[in-house]
């Protein structure tokens, strides 16, 4: 289990910080306004009000206890940057920005993001990936050479367990979670002797050739 500070609750990050949630993680989720801390309270680990532009209001979390601190503060340029900066001087082990431009994405790059993500240009990536293969479900980029994807269980794979598919080995992707049909419970750490059924969505992640093969599998 890793621990995440979202920053930021509107669309953007509300969805990462429920997300993360569902997944079995642990979130701390921060908004200078009451009702967008009380509307995710129930969602996440723990929520606190405050604003996160200021310095001392970060350095009571400890950000640098986080595995990784996601800013989503996108509509306040000004604000995302400055926040960057404090993470990072404050010994943020890992930073996540999210930008509204390429310019406003070099920015954060310079003042110390280690990721910038682009919510506009990874929803085309999406939706390129659900219209060129039926049985992808979602698209996550994690980097350049590295995606978690959430599939239809291959036909080719079910019935049979985690161990007898030596997934890691033998198509070099890790099985993050297995959900039982679209509106099931997440498993978000399957038994290895779990056997795949029919309607089982999985959530893969591996390199991009290596998910690709994944996909096209029957």
């Amino acid at each position: 289990m890793k621990s995440f500070l979202v920053i930021g609750m509107g669309r953007f990050g509300t969805a990462v910080a429920q997300e993360l949630t569902e997944l079995g993680q642990e979130v701390l989720a921060i908004d200078e306004n009451v009702e967008s801390v009380q509307r995710i309270a129930d969602d996440v680990t723990q929520v606190m009000q405050g604003d996160a532009q200021d310095e001392a209001v970060l350095g009571a979390v400890g950000v640098r206890n986080f595995d990784c601190c996601i800013v989503a503060v996108g509509t306040d340029m000004e604000a995302s940057i400055l926040i960057t900066v404090m993470l990072k001087d404050l010994g943020a082990q890992y930073i996540i920005a999210k930008a509204r431009s390429n310019v406003h994405a070099k920015v954060l790059e310079r003042v110390g993001a280690d990721r910038v993500v682009l919510p506009e240009s990874e929803m085309g990536c999406k939706l390129a990936q659900r219209l060129a293969h039926a049985n992808v479900v979602d698209f996550i980029g994690v980097s350049d050479e590295y995606s978690i994807l959430e599939i239809h269980a291959p036909k080719s794979w079910v019935g049979k367990s985690l161990v007898q598919l030596d997934v890691r080995q033998k198509h070099k992707v890790n099985v993050l979670a297995v959900r039982h049909g679209e509106q099931g419970a997440l498993d978000a750490s399957p038994k290895p002797d779990r056997a795949i059924e029919p309607d089982d969505l999985l959530f893969i992640m591996g390199e991009n050739k290596f998910v690709s093969r994944v996909v096209e599998l029957h």
